[in-house]
């Protein structure tokens, strides 16, 4: 029924045609050089590929982390189904919310905060809190503020690339974008099985070798290690949000790359003026 819904909207809304730009007219040919275009588009931007590098980094964290909530829910509260129902109810009214929130506030003016920012909160929600708590009010609270953050993550970004990337190209350089953020979801999801049962569960079983050190902190039992897993996985992220702003390149993104207005190319037969140079490339 979403779907549905969504697909209907685009068919009744008018969908201009974007102004040919002289970085579109270069990036056209075969179907393999317009596929392989979208790369070089952001390797050759490098406040681009910092964003992009920082998403992957994301992607890779958060799925681990989401990978394995439910699991622990489930272990750490006897398979109670009812917990875990709404622990995760809680996340999609945190996402319902961060989105109504997003439309009537518009998100921070600096838009690289939104995205680094959001990106260490989540990590903090529903990386370290979430594993040291063994609370349903907290996990739910927890998956709440991931709903919201999210939710100005991905709006931020999304507001960052619309505007720096010219309309004639969105279509090349946005696929190769998610493609490369998107990749490590289902590496992080093949990972998050074996070295949950295999590694962090049992050195936290009942006299497992991770008892002493770590048992204090998330206990011992089932759910105990993929607890301390999480909160590695919240840890990598903040300090990956981190690294991504004390880089200037990413730190100053929207003032390093130029708005796409400034690069509609000129008639077809006028004169074209000095070629345009990415501020950051």
């Amino acid at each position: 029924i979403t779907f549905l819904f969504a697909i209907g909207a685009l068919l009744i809304v008018f969908i201009p045609q974007p102004a040919r730009t002289e970085e579109g007219r270069r990036g056209q040919g075969n179907i393999l050089r317009e596929a392989a275009y979208g790369f070089q588009y952001i390797v050759q931007r490098p406040s681009l590929l910092g964003l992009q590098l920082t998403f992957l980094v994301m992607n890779l964290t958060g799925t681990l982390a989401m990978t394995l909530l439910a699991p622990t829910i489930l272990a750490r509260t006897g398979n109670d189904e009812l917990a875990l129902a709404s622990v995760q109810s809680a996340g999609a009214v945190g996402g319902v919310l961060g989105g109504l929130l997003l439309t009537a506030w518009g998100g921070p003016k600096r838009r690289v905060l939104g995205v680094v920012g959001g990106m260490a909160l989540s990590g903090l929600s529903v990386g370290v809190i979430f594993g040291l708590s063994r609370n349903l009010v907290l996990w739910g609270a927890c998956l709440f503020v991931e709903g919201i953050a999210v939710t100005i993550i991905n709006g931020s970004n999304q507001a960052i690339w619309q505007s720096k990337v010219a309309p004639d190209v969105q279509g090349r350089v946005f696929a190769t974008r998610r493609l490369i953020a998107q990749v490590t979801a289902p590496l992080a999801m093949l990972a998050a099985g074996p070295l949950a049962d295999r590694l962090f569960e049992p050195a936290l079983r009942e006299g497992g070798a991770w008892v002493p050190v770590f048992g204090s902190v998330v206990g011992s039992g089932p759910g105990a290690g993929m607890a301390l897993l999480i909160i590695c996985v919240g840890i990598a992220q903040i300090v990956g949000a981190a690294v991504a702003w004390s880089v200037p390149a990413i730190r100053n993104a929207e003032d390093l790359l130029p708005d796409h207005e400034a690069h509609i190319a000129p008639p077809a037969g006028a004169e074209l003026a000095a070629e345009p140079v990415p501020a950051d490339g």
